[in-house]
């Protein structure tokens, strides 16, 4: 029998990273954060709080109130609600409207930023290619489109088509990435891959074997870079399909590792890379 690994000893000055959502058993982060640090000996851990929508607005504002408070990573369904409470927002909360951690600075302010996106262009650099002066097409406006979306521009994309299946959130992001990197033109409503660099499925299809394409991989030329989101399966039907176009291609999962390292950073403890991570990861059977 494997013996299982020890648990890492939590003392009075163990700081603590709040996970804050509902519900707490689909959460995975735990599983890839505590391993790091304890093997990089950080007294520090992720915990999982069960968070109702509700409570939310008042629970904030007092858990980043511990001294022992670290920081906090913030999943559905308080993203949205996260930006109101923040003393001050990165540009990518901004424009996406959402906010996936928070910090305290000195003075007791919170800050928040969004990483989604910054795991999709970390892992889309390991891979060799560039978002800087590319165009890029993102099909889907929801919380994980829209942070990639301003990533993208964050990260100096020149170009950027959104496609939603509701137009009116569609056009709203584009306005929101309009004002905050009006060096970036953005277009919307055409879920039509030719003549994009990067392109992009946002959305769940791709979850069932009976989904729609999001996009018709026909079009996509095979020097494209084509990235997923969904995590299940990891290789979707729209995946393969870019793949054997030729096309250099993200699963979903890579997103989530990628954006560890900014998290960790944010929170000033120290970081890592993707695949110690994922070396060290310990999930619950």
């Amino acid at each position: 029998m494997t013996p299982t690994p020890a648990a890492p000893i939590i003392s009075g000055r163990t700081r603590i990273i709040a996970h804050l959502g509902v519900p707490t058993e689909s959460f995975k982060a735990p599983m890839i954060y505590n391993p790091w640090l304890d093997a990089a000996g950080v007294d520090a851990v992720v915990v999982p709080m069960g968070c109702e929508a509700e409570d939310f607005p008042a629970f904030l504002p007092l858990v980043a109130r511990l001294r022992n408070f670290a920081g906090a990573l913030i999943t559905m369904p308080h993203k949205a609600a996260a930006v109101a409470l923040l003393d001050e927002a990165a540009p990518r909360v901004l424009a996406c409207g959402a906010c996936n951690a928070v910090r305290r600075d000195a003075a007791g302010r919170l800050i928040g930023d969004m990483f989604d996106g910054e795991g999709f262009v970390r892992g889309m650099e390991r891979k060799g290619r560039t978002a800087r002066g590319a165009s890029a097409l993102v099909v889907g406006a929801g919380g994980v489109g829209s942070a990639i979306a301003a990533s993208l521009a964050s990260a100096g994309a020149t170009r950027l088509g959104l496609c939603d299946v509701d137009g009116a959130r569609g056009a709203a992001l584009a306005d929101r990435l309009r004002q905050n990197f009006p060096a970036t033109e953005v277009t919307t409503g055409s879920n039509d891959p030719a003549g994009w660099q990067i392109v992009v499925n946002a959305t769940p299809l791709g979850m069932r074997p009976d989904d729609a394409m999001p996009a018709d991989t026909a079009r996509i030329a095979p020097d494209s870079f084509v990235g997923e989101v969904v995590l299940t399966p990891e290789t979707t039907a729209f995946l393969a399909a870019a793949r054997a176009r030729g096309c250099v291609t993200q699963v979903g999962m890579d997103m989530l590792y990628e954006q560890i390292p900014a998290y960790l950073d944010f929170f000033g403890l120290p970081s890592t890379d993707a695949d110690t991570l994922r070396r060290l990861a310990r999930f619950a059977d």
